[in-house]
């Protein structure tokens, strides 16, 4: 799934070349995809409409169009939403194309049609539970060092479970929090309140390194991810432990292990992340 960085690196190859762009229609080939409102509504609600920002919230894409309007998208596993030139044809996995006009279109495209897109006011943004109780996200003010320090004394599940919830911090996903407890040298089963005072600022320092790290390398491409232009991402040539089980640890040498934490696979290093 495209975690913030993989979202972000989208969200900043499309703003040049969407904002300020009139939606002249809205072809919906797959409407199951349309989860708010129905998709003849959605269509009628969004054509005609200038794109005014392209943003974003953990791994959600907001377009904010004119008159308080919002396209809210979730790319879930293999969604992909890009930009076309004219006389580029749709692939069989896109399923929702929105013309731009002189010829460029904007694609959504999913293999695995789990992807999500709302049309709403603004101020009916609640109506997307995900959206409305997402936690504050890594790298932002809200994320500060007196929050995570709540967070993990207050709580005595997992620390992988706590840092995937989303309703705690938006954004973060499986690669990045491997990723993060590796660089902290904290095993993923540990209780969040057992944490001490070093530990817990190593790992608050971990996890907006990763993010940034992520974003600075145009996200993890592994397969489906590309960002807003079909550009694959490098931070795969960067990883510490996901994806590497069996690999030499880059610190210590030891294999790299993979277990079930919170229901997910996970990398480690059994021997630095004890």
């Amino acid at each position: 799934m495209p975690e913030l960085p993989e979202v972000e690196t989208i969200r900043r190859s499309l703003v040049d070349k969407v904002e300020g762009r009139q939606i002249h229609g809205v072809e919906i080939l797959l409407p199951r995809l349309i989860k708010w409102p129905s998709a003849h509504e959605f269509q009628a609600l969004v054509t005609g409409k200038t794109i005014q920002q392209l943003d974003r919230k953990g791994k959600y894409l907001i377009l904010r169009l004119e008159d308080n309007m919002t396209i809210v998208i979730h790319l879930r596993m293999t969604g992909r939403l890009y930009f076309v030139n004219s006389g580029e044809k749709p692939d069989r996995f896109t399923h929702i194309i929105f013309d731009l006009g002189t010829g460029n279109k904007l694609f959504y495209a999913d293999t695995r049609t789990l992807g999500t897109l709302y049309a709403m006011p603004e101020s009916e943004l609640w109506r997307i539970a995900g959206l409305a109780s997402m936690g504050p996200e890594p790298l932002s003010a809200e994320f500060s060092p007196a929050y995570f320090c709540g967070l993990l004394s207050a709580r005595k599940g997992r620390i992988k479970a706590l840092l995937l919830n989303q309703k705690l911090i938006g954004g973060l996903g499986n690669i990045y929090v491997d990723e993060a407890l590796a660089i902290a040298g904290i095993d993923p089963d540990r209780l969040a309140y057992t944490l001490n005072e070093e530990e817990t600022a190593r790992l608050y320092q971990a996890v907006n390194q990763v993010i940034d790290e992520g974003i600075n390398h145009g996200g993890t491409t592994f397969r489906d991810y590309r960002d807003g232009t079909g550009k694959s991402g490098s931070h795969q040539n960067y990883l510490s432990v996901y994806g590497r089980k069996g690999q030499p640890c880059k610190r210590c040498g030891a294999p790299i292990e993979r277990k079930e934490v919170a229901g997910r696979g996970t990398h480690y290093c059994p021997n630095c992340q004890r």
